[in-house]
């Protein structure tokens, strides 16, 4: 039963670390336009696959922001 609850625990944990990844990812690019950014967002907060579908999806689709305008 404690390997159980341990094991559960490390899957929504390494979930939750890699939402917070993509969700920082997606802060730093440019998408083209707002509502598609707002879209990778809500995409990303999708519980445990979240960050896989914009890792294979849309990671490739932004752009990173340029420091200089």
């Amino acid at each position: 039963m404690d390997n159980l609850v341990l094991y559960i625990l490390l899957i929504f944990g390494t979930s939750l670390g890699l939402t917070m990844l993509a969700l920082v990812d997606i802060i730093k690019k440019d998408f083209g336009s707002p509502a598609k950014k707002v879209l990778w967002h809500f995409i990303a907060l999708i519980p445990l696959v979240g960050w896989l579908i914009y890792l294979i999806f849309g990671f490739r689709k932004g752009r990173k922001k340029s420091l200089i305008a």
